[in-house]
């Protein structure tokens, strides 16, 4: 199954409490700061959610393999 990786490039401080608590949720608690989600249904909902303060890039299965397995 493909993995998206999530960056979180705006701050929420100002964004409504839903869309704070769901960035929250997806594991991004910094600026700039990146995590690898499996792309399923309700991933993707939460990123149309919050896709004012994330950018999305989608990588294959084996990402994980080719940068030595790092998250």
């Amino acid at each position: 199954m493909a993995k998206l990786k999530i960056t979180l490039v705006h701050s929420p401080i100002a964004s409504l409490p839903k869309h704070v608590r769901t960035v929250e949720s997806m594991g991004l608690r910094k600026l700039n700061s990146s995590v690898v989600l499996e792309d399923t249904p309700s991933v993707r909902g939460m990123i149309f959610q919050v896709k004012h303060l994330v950018s999305v890039d989608e990588i294959g299965p084996d990402a994980a393999v080719a940068d030595g397995g790092a998250k």
